[in-house]
């Protein structure tokens, strides 16, 4: 996990300079949880960080780690019938087919480390990279730049692209990934493209 420790501060860094240079064009604070909406994939190592930071809630917080897991296990009780993917593992399909069922697939599913009452993240330290990237323009590996849609209304495009993260931080990103999977059971065989799960199932599996 220390390749894991060394992106998230890598990523963290990057989050908070492109924070300070967004200023007012960011809309996201506590409460604020549209991006919590919706299943998008992680790689295998965004899924120990969250068992991790599962079990450090767990030791000082047993009540919220037990909501945690039990709205983990209820979203994949009823995602299950059509997770593409294999949901005894909850590894994601990379299948053609699969693939483009996974862009209709559960879009309005809150996020399982999400409390319903306060609207925040319980495993907030532990979120997944995408998590941490999202808000300030990011520089997609398509050399798109994406930006969450509540951020940046009515900003000029020299405005967006002043703002966005280090593009560096995908290098970094897959360095890790990378170095992870290397280490993991079967890694002759899979990549940590074909790693990839979703929250729930992380937090159950």
């Amino acid at each position: 996990m220390d390749s894991y420790r060394d992106l998230v501060t890598i990523v963290d860094r990057a989050l908070a300079d492109a924070a300070t240079r967004s200023g007012g064009w960011l809309a996201c604070r506590p409460g604020c949880s549209q991006c919590c909406h919706g299943v998008f994939a992680i790689s295998a190592l965004d899924a120990a960080r969250l068992h991790e930071g599962l079990a450090q809630l767990e030791q000082h917080d047993r009540g919220r780690a037990d909501a945690v897991r039990a709205r983990a296990l209820a979203a994949v009780e009823h995602m299950t019938p059509t997770y593409p993917g294999d949901p005894v593992t909850g590894q994601l399909s990379t299948a053609p087919e699969m693939l483009e069922a996974f862009d209709d697939f559960a879009n309005e599913e809150p996020c399982p480390a999400l409390d319903p009452a306060t609207q925040t993240c319980d495993l907030y330290a532990a979120r997944p990279m995408l998590c941490r990237t999202f808000g300030p323009p990011l520089r997609t590996p398509n050399d798109d730049l994406a930006v969450c849609e509540l951020c940046f209304d009515g900003a000029p495009p020299e405005e967006i692209e002043r703002c966005q993260m280090d593009p560096e931080i995908l290098d970094a990103e897959l360095q890790a990934e990378h170095l992870f999977a290397k280490s993991q059971p079967g890694a002759a065989q899979e990549t940590s493209e074909t790693r990839q799960t979703i929250v729930a199932f992380a937090l159950v599996r």
